[in-house]
């Protein structure tokens, strides 16, 4: 997948500025694609040159003008050709798990202290997650929402980044626990 096609798809709810689509990303897009503003303002430029986008000049009296952009026709047509595209199964980068895979070499102390940064970060995309959850169900309640939601795509994507987010967080708290009980009753021999 190409940083395109979650631009492309993230301007499904509607016509975005390049600021308003970054903030889209850091909230519901991050959990499955990382894009920083710049990429995202150059990635824009680009699929308005491929005809996927069009934008629009937005002139504001107090503020600087802005571009607003939405998907075209053709843009519809790439996400369905990337749909029809056998997807790649994912993988996991993560430095984190190196240090993890290193702690018999290292020592804990740092490690220990990584995943309890990490564990509090989830917690707050936890948050995060669950209240834009809400807000795109409004009134239903999940089950509701899921049989006759008029655009489920983006909570879907949202529950998928939860549940990632609470097994990241899990795991986290149990490793640091692990290290902190081997750590204990290694200074005790």
């Amino acid at each position: 997948m190409a940083l395109k096609h979650a631009v492309l798809a993230a301007l499904l709810d509607g016509e975005y500025s390049g600021y308003q689509l970054a903030k889209a990303f850091d909230i519901g897009v991050a959990n499955f694609w990382h894009a920083l503003p710049q990429q995202i303002y150059a990635e824009l430029a680009k699929l308005e040159r491929e005809g996927l986008v069009t934008g629009r000049q937005v002139v504001q009296e107090t503020r600087p003008n802005k571009r607003l952009f939405q998907v075209t026709d053709a843009g519809v047509a790439e996400l369905e050709r990337f749909a029809a595209a056998p997807s790649k199964p994912a993988f996991i980068r993560d430095d984190l798990l190196v240090k993890v895979q290193a702690v018999d070499r290292i020592g804990t102390g740092p490690v220990i202290e990584q995943l309890e940064q990490r564990a509090c970060a989830a917690e707050s995309k936890i948050e995060l997650l669950g209240a834009l959850l809400r807000r795109l169900r409004g009134d239903a309640d999940e089950e509701e929402f899921l049989r006759r939601g008029e655009r489920i795509g983006p909570y879907l994507t949202c529950l998928r980044g939860l549940a990632f987010e609470e097994d990241h967080r899990d795991w986290c708290r149990r490793i640091a626990g692990v290290l902190r009980k081997r750590q204990a009753s290694r200074a005790r021999s």
